[in-house]
């Protein structure tokens, strides 16, 4: 049996752009001296909004990647900066232990609500 609330469901899709953000910013990471490397990422809010409004939706696309523009290229093209990506990650971690609490705290919930039935 599958026990979901609606703010379930909604904490979930925030958890996995969460989890896709760390993922490109690993990847970002990874390329930092691979030459002619362009940093990608995502608008984290905006992803989330327009998630948010096709959450009926059974498969929701991966968030859409793209160049991030305005950044400083060395001389070999790449782009990455070590202090952009690391404030990014350390975005994503906050966001996603966030969205674990939140998670935690709607499943408990959900279980006293099931035992309050049993007394």
């Amino acid at each position: 049996m599958r026990v979901t609330t609606p703010l379930s469901d909604a904490l979930t899709h925030y958890l996995d752009l969460s989890t896709e953000q760390m993922k490109l910013t690993a990847e970002n990471m990874a390329n930092v001296d691979t030459p002619g490397y362009r940093t990608k990422g995502f608008d984290f809010e905006q992803e989330l909004a327009r998630q948010m409004k096709t959450l009926d939706a059974p498969d929701q696309a991966k968030a859409e990647a793209q160049e991030v523009n305005g950044l400083v290229a060395r001389p070999d093209g790449n782009n990455v900066s070590m202090d952009r990506e690391g404030v990014q990650l350390a975005k994503a971690q906050l966001q996603f232990k966030l969205g674990v609490q939140l998670l935690k705290s709607e499943y408990s919930m959900v279980m006293s609500a099931i035992h309050a039935e049993a007394k």
